[in-house]
């Protein structure tokens, strides 16, 4: 598993974690939206009132309203990323990371724009009489590349798996785990067979899921998130700071956070960006395709999902964290062995009574560490004495979650009985099958929980997030079957379908119990590998957008 890992890291660093990728998924909402006269303000209002009926449109065939339509992107875009992601962006890239988000949010709702009506345009009615669309139609069609279209629905079919997936039944297994003691598998086999049950109903049973799941978990989670912020009030304007402050030059090192340079708060902000709202990732026009409205008409609703998405939802929980303090602290947490390193020599990151660090070039050294970049901390390799849990050698150091790890506790995996003995370490990872404990900074849905779990709400808190993600992440799960059918049979027929939909829940069971940072490794990969062709197909069909565009007459 860790040498897979590994090669996921690789790929990522040559996609998204390299300069090109980010520079490809911005330029291309920048160059939309000077290209279209910025509609994602043009057209703001006009979304709002074609969302909310307040206008009468001409209406096509389809399958579900515009809201219906929305609702369902919606709620494959609010998942994870915006209780996990968000976690996840700060604890790498630190609250600078946010900024980016943002960025990637306001242009990437230009971006959602002419993906969608683009979508719309050009979907087909199948053989059972169901609405298809989607890139592979405007790729296929408008640019008459059957073979780049196959490619982008196949690797949608793997996106829907690795991103709309895995990642979201792995966040709520670990949630329900922690919160409710409930164990993993159970949690992926009962949601795996609920999951099924709904699928199996197609885009129309999906939309009527999603319109009544969205506005529920909306209402629970942004009153528990409230009460937080009301509570934390004097910490908000504090939190914007920290946002704005260090946007060029990446997050300082404060508490057990130790550092993250400017290209780590870019990558990780416009990868968590991307992760959440979607935008160019050519998933969210397949929900809109099955829509009534006419296809300019809904790609001017489909305005609305990125700023909801991450203008609001991931903005409230990065306030939630920064204004609460928790990203700074470190908890007690069972380690992962992707996330742990053992290290030559000892580094603190204690502080004096003036919260000044004691040595700063420890925190300096390992802060270079952690980022990659050239610093004199080695890896340490031999054997480590262990006594009732304890570690007895001297001279090393443990890092675990991109911090300093403290009260380490090692326990025998099958016995669950504390380890005496030696353990083999090479190149700073132990081979042999041990549980450790400690204290360390948390990330992902954890991080967000233990914001929530603060002050007044105590360990409900905890417990709202987990109800929360519940339904965030399983109506993610929902949709992104459709997203991965609907490619399925673009590819293989209507037969293929079943198959894939099997394939799919086997791999959401599979998930709930596997390594949570492999999971997120995954999603990073696949998403970029899909933007790719549907960002270069956009680009291309940019005339025929502005014509569409030009003759849309605003409500």
């Amino acid at each position: 598993m860790e040498q897979f890992n590994a090669f996921l890291v690789l790929l990522d660093s040559n996609l998204s974690g390299s300069w090109w990728f980010p520079a490809l998924l911005i330029g291309t909402g920048i160059f939309f939206t000077i290209y279209l006269g910025f509609p994602q303000f043009k057209y703001f209002n006009s979304a709002l009132k074609i969302v909310s009926g307040k206008t009468k449109n001409s209406e096509s065939d389809g399958e579900t309203t515009g809201f219906q339509a929305l609702t369902t992107a919606m709620s494959g875009a609010v998942g994870t990323g915006n209780i996990g992601g968000v976690a996840l962006a700060i604890w790498t890239g630190g609250p600078a990371a946010i900024f980016w988000m943002w960025i990637t949010a306001i242009f990437g709702m230009t971006t959602k724009y002419v993906e969608v009506t683009l979508g719309h345009k050009y979907r087909t009615t199948l053989n059972d009489g169901s609405i298809s669309g989607g890139p592979m139609y405007y790729i296929e069609q408008g640019l008459n590349m059957k073979w780049v279209a196959i490619l982008f629905a196949f690797l949608m079919m793997i996106t829907a798996i690795g991103s709309g997936n895995m990642p979201q039944i792995n966040n709520i297994a670990l949630v329900m785990n922690t919160e409710f003691a409930v164990p993993k598998l159970f949690t992926g086999l009962f949601l795996g067979a609920l999951l099924w049950i709904i699928i199996i109903g197609g885009i129309k049973r999906i939309a009527s899921v999603a319109s009544r799941i969205i506005p529920i978990m909306g209402l629970i989670y942004f009153g528990g998130a409230l009460i937080i912020l009301a509570e934390n009030y004097q910490n908000i304007i504090p939190s914007f700071n920290a946002i704005f402050a260090q946007v060029f030059t990446g997050s300082a090192a404060v508490g057990g956070f130790l550092g993250a340079s400017f290209a780590m708060s870019l990558k990780y902000g416009v990868a968590r960006g991307l992760y959440s709202n979607e935008a160019g990732q050519g998933s969210s026009p397949i929900a809109h395709a099955s829509s009534k409205n006419k296809s300019i008409d809904q790609g001017v609703v489909s305005i609305l999902e990125p700023f909801i998405d991450t203008i609001v939802v991931c903005s409230v929980t990065a306030l939630v964290i920064l204004s609460s303090g928790v990203w700074t602290q470190k908890f007690d947490t069972t380690f992962s062995k992707t996330d742990m390193i053992i290290l030559e020599g000892i580094y603190s990151d204690e502080k004096n009574v003036d919260g000044e660090y004691i040595y700063p070039d420890h925190i300096n050294e390992l802060t270079k560490y952690v980022q990659s970049i050239d610093s004199n901390v080695n890896e340490f390799s031999g054997s480590i004495d262990i006594k009732d849990g304890k570690i007895l050698s001297e001279n090393i150091t443990v890092i675990h979650s991109r911090s300093i790890a403290e009260d380490i506790t090692i326990s025998n995996s099958i016995e669950d009985s504390l380890f005496s003995g030696k353990l083999d370490v090479k190149n700073g990872k132990i081979s042999e099958q041990v549980s450790i404990n400690g204290k360390s900074l948390v990330s992902s849905a954890e991080l967000t929980a233990k914001a929530f779990s603060q002050g007044i709400l105590g360990q409900y808190g905890g417990k709202l997030v987990a109800i929360a993600l519940l339904l965030f992440a399983f109506s993610t799960s929902i949709t992104w079957c459709y997203y991965g059918d609907r490619s399925t049979a673009y590819i293989f027929g209507e037969k293929g379908v079943v198959w894939y939909r099997n394939f799919y829940v086997l791999c959401f069971v599979l998930a709930a119990v596997i390594d949570t940072t492999v999971v997120w490794n995954i999603a990073y990969v696949v998403v970029a590998l899909v933007s790719i062709p549907n960002l270069i197909a956009m680009f291309v069909l940019r005339k025929e957008m502005k014509s569409l565009s030009d003759n849309f007459d605003i409500k």
